[in-house]
């Protein structure tokens, strides 16, 4: 089979109409990257969007909105590749089905899972949210795996695996988002067979994705590695290089990406 290189990019845009309106437009509008996924579209419904952002030209667009809550959540992608299968629903009573966090796409081969991971900060009660999601979402592809996929998963996982992923650990050990049970969870990947793409090949890169904008955390780079690109093992030897983009702005957080052989 011969195989092709691609491109893949991950985003949480913080609004995507609201990154429309600072540069998001013109961004895709290049057409640079074969699959963008964005998190955190903030859509209750596609027609909020402007035609540029529902179908820019040369992609297929898929979303997943939230509409629980107007104003949160949600998941995109642009592909310039027709997936034969795309699928948010996930079971009525799965937590996986719930305020547009998936979008899982079936290729010839491999297949694309975007998530937007919940955030653990509000209550209690977010945070078991979070913690029965990740265990709902790790034992779905580790099933896909037993079926045969290679996948490839991407999005704003809201943790920070290790020290060395964001600015100042030991100040933030009691604060979600580094919770040693939320690390916990992603020490599970590795041994269930799923490799972080970026700091497989750069270990000791220090590269964050996500700033506190009201403290202008960006411009002294006080930041979080929060966002990621995960493969399962048999497309380990198929990731030609991982990417953080820190200089693309429009959101707090920048695009992450992968490019691989498929």
């Amino acid at each position: 089979m011969k195989h092709r290189d691609i491109s893949i990019v991950s985003w949480n845009v913080n609004g995507l109409r609201a990154a429309g309106r600072k540069g998001f437009s013109e961004w895709i509008g290049k057409g640079e990257y074969d699959i963008v996924c964005i998190q955190e579209t903030k859509l209750q419904n596609v027609d909020q969007l402007p035609d540029e952002l529902q179908g820019p030209d040369g992609y297929f667009s898929y979303f997943h909105c939230a509409t629980e809550r107007k104003g949160y959540s949600g998941t995109a992608i642009y592909t310039k590749e027709e997936p034969r299968v795309v699928r948010t629903h996930f079971g009525d009573e799965s937590l996986l089905s719930k305020e547009g966090r998936i979008i899982e796409m079936e290729f010839p081969t491999f297949t694309l899972l975007n998530i937007y991971f919940p955030n653990g900060g509000a209550s209690a009660e977010r945070l078991d949210f979070k913690l029965r999601f990740y265990d709902e979402f790790l034992a779905h592809v580790k099933a896909l795996v037993t079926e045969g996929r290679r996948v490839i998963f991407c999005g704003d996982v809201n943790t920070a695996h290790n020290e060395i992923d964001l600015a100042r650990p030991k100040e933030n050990e009691r604060h979600t988002g580094f919770l040693r049970i939320e690390r916990d969870w992603m020490d599970r990947l590795a041994p269930a067979g799923f490799i972080d793409t970026f700091r497989t090949l750069y270990p000791e890169a220090v590269a964050y994705t996500w700033w506190d904008l009201k403290t202008w955390a960006r411009q002294r780079n006080v930041g979080w590695r929060l966002d990621y690109f995960f493969v399962s093992d048999s497309l380990k030897g198929s990731v030609k290089d991982a990417f953080v983009l820190p200089d693309i702005e429009g959101s707090d957080h920048c695009p992450v990406g992968i490019r691989v052989s498929i």
